[in-house]
């Protein structure tokens, strides 16, 4: 890609090939074209680039944080704090959002760490598709980074590496007043930023569309139930205006700029669209002890992004049967306390293996036609995985007489099976002559169990002839 730096033209973009050719960025294009004669040559569409940046921060915003911007023409920032406990720790959150922009078709690299400058740098610099910096210990793995990373102007790196700064621990090192002097207030500047002494505000982006509303304040806030007060008055102003539109919320953001820059989040997560101001203050207000107000805070706001057509209808036709039950509300009060990803239904899959015959579903989605043999009542409680017990069985086709499972041995006072389950050789060839046997036992204290013998109990290719404990009634 061709781009101009002032009147020249020079590589403003490249592939992978054109880098092993020894191409690189800043490069003018006619060196370039007498180094590697044949080049293709296009020109920089800066305005389409920017706009599908701006369409992937929106992505990115939805999936995984409430605080998402442009990270120069080629990148994106992400304030991930307290949202990373969602995806199992921050590492497995990289991991996931590499995935899924890799399957999109982009080559990626990711960085976290304390500070935007100093993630802006390692993920362009360190060589690493994913690089997590420990707290505290970015300016550590900045220090042999080029200079060049901490996005200075072309001009300037140059006039830096001329007089001997190639690393920016060269930089960190040198006395601030004379840098300033000398090179002007800038490298100081990105030093303070990279390293976490100075804080860089993210501008969160926000679609065209997106409705939200806002309030400054005189005077700095910080109070619980001062914040809570405005944060309602702005859930009344945003519902009000929602209800202009005939939309309802399907998901809330709001935002508390500290004097300091900082942004402190908060996101509500809704079952259905609604507008209902009272019950969406009360949940929002309800996340505020996770919000930091720090010296104070100087502006709220609260945005529902991606909301969807909401219109109110008669509930009951005059002498109709009474209405199912609403339960949003509920699933809402629940996800909020317990986590939205801790509340949700079970639907069944058509399989025969137990473990395959479930999913997650949404908690509001309407229950499917069950896929269990009606013949074999089915435990309560399914375990994630089937756990290995000991025991002693008389005959293939018999149940064990006693068995332990974790530490504890138990008697069998009674027994009904065996129920047969066959492996899904449609699915895995590996399936094609397997089998399990279930049966149900009770042992002397009256507790029942769900075991299965992994294999028909007489040929080896069935399976390990391993028992499993797999699931528990009552």
């Amino acid at each position: 890609m061709i781009g101009r730096r002032n009147r020249a033209r020079v590589v403003a973009a490249m592939n992978p090939a054109a880098a092993q050719l020894g191409l690189r960025l800043g490069q003018a294009v006619a060196h370039a074209t007498a180094a590697t004669p044949g080049l293709v040559l296009h020109a920089l569409d800066a305005a389409d680039d920017a706009a599908a940046l701006h369409r992937l921060a929106l992505w990115a915003q939805k999936l995984y944080s409430p605080v998402v911007a442009a990270d120069g023409a080629d990148g994106l920032v992400i304030e991930a704090s307290g949202c990373a406990h969602r995806f199992g720790g921050e590492e497995k959150m990289l991991i996931d959002l590499r995935a899924r922009l890799t399957r999109a078709g982009f080559g990626v690299s990711i960085a976290m760490a304390d500070s935007w400058g100093g993630a802006h740098a390692l993920a362009r610099w360190s060589r690493r598709a994913i690089f997590v910096a420990a707290p505290g210990g970015t300016g550590r793995e900045l220090a042999a980074l080029p200079v060049a990373a901490l996005r200075l102007p072309h001009d300037l790196v140059q006039t830096l590496s001329g007089v001997g700064f190639d690393t920016i621990a060269e930089l960190e090192q040198t006395p601030k007043g004379p840098l300033a002097k000398r090179y002007g207030l800038e490298p100081v500047r990105r030093l303070d930023q990279a390293f976490g002494r100075v804080a860089e505000p993210i501008q969160p982006v926000m679609a065209p569309e997106t409705k939200a509303v806002s309030r400054v304040f005189a005077e700095p806030i910080g109070a619980p139930e001062t914040l809570a007060r405005y944060l309602t008055d702005l859930t009344s102003s945003l519902c009000g205006a929602l209800e202009e539109a005939s939309l309802g919320a399907l998901r809330l953001d709001a935002y508390f700029i500290r004097v300091d820059n900082r942004i402190e989040t908060v996101r509500l997560g809704l079952a259905k669209p609604s507008r209902d101001a009272p019950r969406l203050a009360k949940l929002l207000c309800g996340k505020l002890e996770t919000v930091d107000p720090g010296f104070g805070v100087e502006k709220m706001m609260l945005a529902a992004p991606g909301a969807e057509p909401l219109v109110y209808h008669q509930a009951q036709a005059l002498g109709g049967r009474a209405p199912a039950p609403d339960l949003a509300a509920l699933v809402d009060t629940l996800a909020t306390r317990l986590g939205p990803e801790n509340v949700y239904s079970l639907a069944s899959v058509d399989s025969d293996i137990p473990e395959r015959s479930v999913r997650k579903a949404s908690a509001l989605d309407p229950l499917a036609t069950h896929s269990w043999p009606i013949d074999w009542p089915r435990p309560s409680r399914l375990l994630g995985r089937p756990e290995p017990i000991e025991t002693i069985a008389l005959l293939p086709d018999a149940p064990p007489n006693l068995f332990t499972w974790r530490g504890k041995r138990r008697r069998v006072r009674c027994a009904d099976g065996p129920e047969r389950v066959y492996g899904e050789w449609w699915k895995r060839d590996a399936e094609l002559s397997t089998s399990r046997d279930y049966f149900q036992v009770e042992d002397e204290g009256g507790e029942r169990f769900w075991i299965f013998r992994d294999g028909d109990g007489e040929h080896a290719d069935s399976g390990s002839q391993r028992w499993f404990m797999h699931g528990l009634f009552g």
